[in-house]
């Protein structure tokens, strides 16, 4: 098994997850994600909950290709966060999950003010009979794959360097509602999505994408911002769906980046706003004949 909230199933989060498959099939056991909800850093300090790259259904989809068995989901409380180390690794470890090995990453952190570390945890592997494995992070010479890392790059609206260090494409997963209508009122008929909640959003602009409904994959051209053409306010994520006449309202879809366009742009007049948005539709279906899967 293996421990962590792995928010984004990074490159580096596969690595870790990779190698407690292997290991469970070698042993002939079940492969187990340990993971959990509400965010921790949500209940040691309230208020300080982080961007969130994956949903958890998205995290269950991403674990189940990977090879996972089993995902657990532990809730996690303010009377879990004050478990020690020993009483984690007794309680939750041994008790209830019975781990034979244990693989997280080398800087992996447990227990009541995250007092556990990759020694104390090996320690107690020889004292309760489970082995652990440490595995060394992962990166680049700019920077170790991290959640925070995805997540300073998704904020600058760096969609391109987030799916590199991801292995696919940043999604932001939510329903589609309605909004003031003027996307078809102008010829660009929009979806406009209301995210999950705490949803990693790209910084505002305009980017090649796709909206993801069910098992298809339909290119879009997606802005973010507060349509400042029209004097809006409220924070938007809009997609404009290539070549698609239908209805969206009301379904959960998913929309994944390809690369950042463009600023979002105040015109004067709406005719430029047109043309400019003409230019964008045309940009987003060469950039993602290039690029033809998510």
């Amino acid at each position: 098994m293996t421990i962590g909230v792995f928010d984004g199933v990074h490159r580096g989060h596969q690595q870790i997850i990779g190698r407690a498959v292997e290991a469970a099939r070698a042993k002939g056991v079940p492969s187990v994600v340990l993971t959990f909800d509400p965010h921790p850093s949500e209940v040691v300090r309230p208020g300080s909950h982080p961007p969130v790259l994956t949903s958890q259904r998205y995290k269950a989809e991403l674990l189940e290709g990977l090879g996972v068995d089993v995902l657990c989901v532990l809730p996690f409380t303010p009377e879990f966060s004050r478990l020690s180390p020993d009483e984690f690794v007794h309680e939750v470890l041994v008790e209830h999950l019975h781990a034979s090995a244990v693989v997280v990453g080398e800087n992996f952190r447990y227990g009541a003010r995250a007092a556990g570390d990759l020694t104390a945890l090996s320690a107690s592997g020889h004292r309760f009979g489970f082995s652990v494995e440490g595995v060394p992070l992962q990166g680049s010479q700019e920077a170790t794959y991290s959640s925070t890392f995805v997540r300073s790059l998704v904020d600058a609206g760096d969609v391109a360097e987030a799916a590199r260090v991801l292995g696919r494409e940043h999604r932001v997963e939510g329903v589609v509602v309605r909004g003031d209508q003027r996307g078809r009122e102008i010829g660009f008929p929009t979806a406009n999505l209301s995210p999950l909640p705490w949803s990693a959003v790209p910084a505002d602009g305009i980017y090649a994408g796709r909206l993801i409904r069910g098992g298809e994959q339909l290119p879009a051209a997606i802005s973010i911002g507060t349509n400042p053409t029209f004097a809006g306010r409220e924070r938007r994520v809009e997609a404009y769906v290539l070549d698609f006449d239908g209805d969206l309202y009301g379904e959960r879809v998913g929309l994944s980046f390809t690369a950042r366009l463009r600023d979002t742009l105040r015109f004067d007049v709406v005719d430029e706003l047109v043309t400019q948005m003409g230019t964008d539709v045309e940009r987003t279906r060469e950039l993602l004949a290039r690029h033809p899967t998510g």
